[in-house]
């Protein structure tokens, strides 16, 4: 089985490095001001990918933070996977020009289906579609609107477009340590024939250890953590990559009350 991808995470507000919590603006802790450094430092700490967020963008329906992403994408050496505003083929294009890897479709997934299925198929294995959920249904326009679709509905509907990942993030416990919402990922990802990518409410590095090794998973994302130093990039990485017979190991490490 392949390794989990670990993909640490830059949120982006007016330029800034941030967290939120729930996915509500108004509670942002910011981490820095210079996104592309803090790119470098998560590629020093072994990254080979990325997970970048416009998150204006996603409020906006269009890029915010262009500059900022542009310039991490510059600085990093590997793969960026980029969300955030991407609604329409003109900013699919744009992104991947840049040399963003994989751009993250959320909004306009649900909105917009066969948008997402032109694009997949335009671009094999480089559309991640975004499955937000609050309460088990889909969250969209940044997390604003709750829809009545369920998470494995919504990925059921791609299941033949040929897109990369399912991004899936449990709203309720994104920014605030809870620990990942392991059941429910792992549910989805055993309904669907797409890889699901977790997401929201890392907390340590039993979370790591709780979902490598699980099928169909193929990554996970984390962000305040790494921040908050609650969580070692390095260590993760490790952990990430050990063989299956050693992945039980340790899984008490971290654990969030």
């Amino acid at each position: 089985m392949e390794a989990v991808i670990v993909f640490p995470a830059i949120d982006l507000k007016s330029g800034q490095v941030v967290r939120l919590a729930e996915g509500d603006m108004a509670r942002a802790t910011v981490y820095g001001d210079d996104p592309a450094a803090q790119a470098a430092l998560f590629a020093q700490a072994g990254a080979e990918w990325l997970h970048v967020v416009d998150l204006d963008g996603a409020f906006a329906g269009e890029s915010v933070n262009g500059v900022a992403v542009a310039a991490i994408v510059d600085r990093f050496p590997g793969k960026v996977q980029l969300g955030g505003g991407i609604r329409n083929r003109e900013s699919v294009e744009r992104w991947l020009d840049l040399g963003v890897t994989r751009v993250v479709i959320g909004t306009a997934a649900l909105e917009d289906p066969d948008f997402v299925r032109e694009t997949a198929a335009a671009h094999p294995g480089r559309v991640v579609v975004a499955v937000d959920a609050r309460d088990g249904f889909v969250a969209t326009k940044g997390w604003a609107d709750v829809s009545s679709v369920s998470i494995a509905e919504l990925g059921h509907r791609f299941e033949d477009a040929g897109v990369a990942a399912l991004l899936f993030t449990d709203v309720g416990r994104d920014g605030l340590l809870k620990g990942c919402n392991v059941e429910a990922t792992v549910a989805l990802a055993a309904e669907v024939s797409i890889p699901v990518i977790a997401s929201g409410g890392v907390a340590g590095i039993a979370d790591i250890h709780a979902l490598v090794g699980q099928p169909g998973i193929e990554g996970v994302i984390t962000g305040r953590a790494l921040y908050d130093g609650r969580l070692d990039l390095a260590e993760a990485l490790a952990v990430a990559k050990l063989p299956l017979p050693f992945r039980g190991e340790g899984r008490g490490e971290g654990q969030m009350e």
